[in-house]
């Protein structure tokens, strides 16, 4: 268990099997989300006898990144009456597991649209080396070579590429320098799109010159 995990027990016995069910819901949420920051739970008895609802309460705090605070508080109301405290556990991780679920997807999504708008660096392929699969690409806006491997190229689409191929494209430092990632074929300068994602790109004067 990664997450920075604290349990506080107010006037309810710690018991094996109740530790052993907390740990089981926490590592539930971290498999949902692998980079919590924390997670603080309280587990107290309200009443030891109450007219209604359960004499237990539950309240889950955890954190995660950048500044995120999900919270959930289980008190089992008129309609359960005396419900143990095991259910009143389950409940109140089945409420910040909902909340996890609707962030971490939030959280993809905004992922995803960061690295479309991240692609719309354009480049043409100006050599190909096939038998050792890599190749570089030159930025249309600034002339920069930028080197590629086989694995960096989507849907497999190595052995599409030809000298002149338009492609947009991710970059990040490696080992040795600048290396393009997740680069995507658009289509082919001066001939037509056929198959091609985009509109043709038209390349500039003296593109292929070093």
């Amino acid at each position: 268990m990664q997450v920075a995990l604290e349990i506080t027990y107010r006037d309810v016995d710690k018991t094996p099997a109740i530790e052993s069910l907390v740990q089981e819901k926490v590592a539930k949420l971290e498999r949902l989300c692998n980079y919590i920051n924390s997670c603080q739970i309280a587990l107290e008895k309200i009443h030891d006898r109450p007219k209604h609802g359960s004499p237990y309460r539950v309240r889950i705090d955890i954190t995660v990144p950048p500044n995120h605070e999900l919270v959930a508080d289980s008190n089992p109301g008129d309609r359960i009456q005396y419900a143990e405290l095991d259910t009143v556990i389950r409940d109140a991780f089945s409420k910040v597991e909902r909340q996890l679920k609707e962030l971490t997807e939030k959280q993809r999504e905004s992922e995803k649209t960061k690295g479309v708008a991240a692609q719309d660096t354009v480049a043409l392929v100006t050599r190909l080396f096939p038998e050792a699969g890599y190749g570089f690409i030159k930025r249309i806006d600034d002339g920069e070579d930028i080197y590629f491997h086989r694995n960096s190229v989507l849907h497999d689409n190595f052995d599409r590429l030809e000298v002149g191929t338009g492609v947009r494209f991710e970059a990040e430092e490696g080992d040795k320098g600048l290396q393009a990632t997740s680069v995507q074929i658009v289509n082919k300068p001066g001939v037509s799109v056929g198959k091609a994602d985009e509109e043709l790109i038209e390349p500039p004067l003296g593109w292929q010159e070093r």
